[in-house]
């Protein structure tokens, strides 16, 4: 690699942390994305997921970008568009995995899959002259307010999770498998309810009958604890993005930070593995909707 795509994205990462400030937050406690959260999008509409979004979210705050479309130098050439003189591109990454054939010593084939990962530069279409006019349009308002909420509940109820009421602690309880939540009543907003929600939910996925994450976590705000707060801080994000649900900062997001630095610090590909399983957990709750629209077409 021509630059050590881990190094660079922890770095800013960390720097944005150093400051108090969460760089998956940052979309809504700013004017991007005026009145809609959603994660960025390439050319063609699609999202992008894991620690690109990361990335392109923070790179819209930075440049003040309100649009979430993003396209390569190529990709606006090829609408007879161009890349504004002196615009600079934003790093993104690109991960997949190789299958390599090998001869064996017994005259056999093996093969073996190899990771591989290439970054590239994408710019803002507000970057870029002479795009078709949807790329410039400003997104539309925000749903009615009662709606996305009911929207929310739909989504956290396909679960099928144990989702218990009562007491002031949200948590997973891995021994009896539930989430354990405050009273709904008792949260500053119906999103502050549930993005605490789509935290503890990213958590309950972490399971040995679902995705069977294990960090290796000892006690509480050891290395292994850092990661999964990470993982779940970060799916739900994700999920609130999903949703256009806003999230808040929370009151324990101080001494959660302390814990990311060291974590980043020590381990320069921590946030790419973070983002990786966060997206994981998101696309596996994500996977109950779909199932759910079945059973319902079924029935």
């Amino acid at each position: 690699m021509k630059q050590d795509i881990y190094q660079k994205v922890t770095d800013k990462i960390i720097a944005d942390l150093e400051e108090g400030e969460l760089t998956w937050l940052k979309p809504w406690s700013a004017r991007n994305m005026d009145g809609r959260i959603i994660k960025p999008l390439r050319h063609n509409g699609m999202a992008y997921s894991g620690i690109n979004v990361l990335m392109l979210w923070g790179a819209a705050m930075e440049g003040g970008y309100l649009s979430p479309f993003w396209m390569t130098y190529r990709q606006a050439k090829e609408y007879g568009a161009h890349v504004r003189k002196g615009e600079r591109g934003n790093l993104v990454v690109y991960a997949n995995i190789i299958t390599k054939t090998e001869d064996q010593a017994d005259g056999t084939e093996e093969e073996r899959k190899i990771p591989f990962m290439k970054d590239y530069s994408v710019f803002n279409v507000e970057q870029i002259e002479g795009l078709p006019e949807h790329f410039y349009a400003m997104p539309e308002p925000i749903i009615d307010p009662a709606q996305r909420i009911e929207h929310a509940e739909q989504f956290f109820a396909a679960s099928a999770a144990d989702i218990r009421h009562g007491g002031n602690s949200a948590h997973y309880s891995s021994g009896t498998d539930h989430v354990q939540m405050p009273y709904f009543e008792s949260f500053r907003s119906p999103e502050a309810y549930y993005a605490t929600l789509a935290h503890e939910l990213t958590h309950w996925t972490k399971h040995k009958s679902r995705l069977d994450r294990d960090f290796g976590r000892k006690k509480w705000g050891d290395e292994g604890y850092a990661r999964e707060e990470l993982v779940a801080e970060l799916g739900a994000a994700f999920l609130c993005a999903d949703m256009a649900l806003t999230p808040e900062p929370g009151t324990d997001h101080a001494a959660y930070i302390q814990c990311w630095l060291k974590v980043l610090r020590d381990d320069k590909r921590a946030i790419f593995s973070a983002a990786a399983h966060a997206q994981r957990a998101a696309d596996y709750l994500h996977g109950f909707q779909t199932e759910e629209k079945e059973s319902r077409a079924a029935a």
